[in-house]
């Protein structure tokens, strides 16, 4: 990203003493606030696109910030750019394994081999586990669709509540999307805030497991006693119906396909941690680990041991990669967007102004930033622009910050963007209308886990970074 500030905003900061409070200070703070309150009128009031609403908060930002029109067209286009170019492409390369996953019948190999090894007693920790496997390369509202059947199936015939099989699902999914890449929002935090790929995923995951164990199976069991819904066998009308996929790949190669990224990426952090620079170990552990070849070589192996198990042919299987793109399409313009603003935040002078207060107010940047998500996440609704936003606003106060607690930083903001889903993200109306809850009964259960998730992730990483 481009580290220059504009003309006059460079002049103002060299004018006023190290700490001092100014008058372009307040500025740049009614400018952030600007930016921010118009995002979330035009998302949640509006209901403006998120691509549209980023676009016109940042230059509502750089507006109120002082910024010529061209400097600020010039910097949204080029944050927009290098952000779709780090990012879009490890967002598009992770819908293509997720989609070759589901096609191939991988995915559902894997439930079915898991559930079969399961008792009646032990149903929500298995759920909470095939969720958090399968969540891994899946966007949240595929892994939705294509678990809501398995939950209404395995509550139906076990004849337990539906929420007891279907929280521990959800949290499994829901922490990863907010926590662990190759999700949108954890890869754009990583990008905004500069921080190593393979730590935040290693702690990300590290996190996500007892966080998805106290808001999934623990909370599932809590919360199924105390809101009745119908009989599972009532909402086999609401699951989607399931095609028969024939032929599928086996248990063990789908979960390789799922875990390779994973152990790529985590082999390159390993490498700069333990090896010397320029050996030929070091050098291949990190091409190999780049996120970008990793997921690649992940969707080539996958392509050719999956499809052929499956009985897909190179036109099959050419049609499922191609049809992986066009709903993501949306998703990385967002994630763009987000880039573009962030940029709007570090040209404008926002960053250094918020990186001042947070020092002068000895704010801990984990809680800076865990509170600024939460702040957003609330009054938009999306878990993805919360991050985006969020990291941006923080990034300064990571710079000279080691890798593991730049990470955590990373993992806070990702914390903080899933608390308290409530009516105007759509993720609360999927699982609304998917168990046939009333909203009430949506708030006690499905906000109710999510504001979970944010708050034991959050201790969580509290713990990490206390204890490293």
């Amino acid at each position: 990203m481009s580290s220059h500030l504009t003309t006059a905003s460079t002049a103002l900061l060299a004018q006023a003493p190290a700490g001092a409070w100014t008058g372009h200070d307040t500025r740049l703070l009614i400018a952030a606030l600007g930016g921010i309150a118009v995002i979330v009128v035009l998302i949640s009031w509006l209901k403006l696109h998120p691509f549209l609403s980023l676009a016109l908060g940042a230059a509502t930002l750089g507006v109120l910030a002082g910024m010529p029109f061209s400097d600020l067209v010039d910097t949204f286009t080029g944050g927009l750019g290098e952000t779709v170019g780090d990012v879009g492409l490890l967002v598009a390369l992770g819908a293509m394994l997720g989609k070759l996953l589901t096609d191939s019948g991988g995915a559902e190999q894997i439930v079915e081999t898991v559930l079969a090894r399961t008792t009646r007693r032990s149903l929500p920790w298995a759920m909470v586990f095939i969720a958090a496997l399968l969540g891994l390369p899946m966007f949240f509202e595929v892994g939705v669709v294509l678990l809501v059947p398995v939950v209404v199936m395995v509550a139906a015939r076990s004849e337990q509540p539906a929420l007891r099989i279907g929280i521990p699902a959800l949290a499994g999914l829901s922490i990863l999307h907010g926590l662990v890449p190759p999700h949108p929002g954890p890869l754009a935090a990583v990008d905004a805030l500069g921080v190593d790929m393979g730590v935040t995923l290693g702690l990300g995951v590290l996190v996500a497991i007892p966080t998805a164990i106290v808001a999934g199976p623990l909370f599932g069991s809590f919360i199924a006693k105390r809101v009745e819904l119908p009989p599972a066998t009532a909402l086999l009308g609401n699951a989607p119906e399931k095609e028969d996929t024939g032929r599928r790949p086996g248990f063990a190669l789908s979960v390789a396909m799922l875990l390779l990224p994973v152990v790529l990426m985590l082999c390159k952090s390993v490498a700069d941690l333990a090896l010397t620079e320029d050996t030929p170990a070091y050098t291949a552990l990190d091409t190999i680990g780049t996120p970008v070849v990793a997921l690649t070589l992940t969707v080539l192996l996958a392509m050719v041991t999956l499809g052929p198990r499956a009985g897909l042919g190179r036109a099959d299987l050419s049609g499922i990669v191609g049809g992986a793109l066009p709903p993501i399409a949306g998703i990385i313009l967002i994630v763009g967007a987000g880039g573009g603003f962030k940029e709007t935040l570090v040209e404008s002078g926002v960053n250094r102004m918020i990186t001042d207060v947070a020092a002068g107010a000895h704010l801990s940047p984990l809680l800076l930033a865990w509170l600024i998500a939460v702040g957003i996440r609330v009054a938009t609704g999306s878990a993805t622009v919360a991050t985006i936003s969020a990291a941006g606003m923080v990034a300064p106060l990571v710079a000279g910050m080691d890798p593991l607690h730049g990470a955590l930083v990373a993992l806070a903001v990702g914390s903080g963007s899933v608390f308290f889903s409530h009516v105007n993200d759509a993720g609360f109306w999927l699982v609304k209308e998917y168990f046939g809850m009333s909203v009430g009964q949506t708030l006690k259960t499905w906000s109710a886990m999510e504001t979970l998730l944010s708050v034991v992730s959050f201790g969580v990483i509290c713990l990490l970074d206390v204890a490293l």
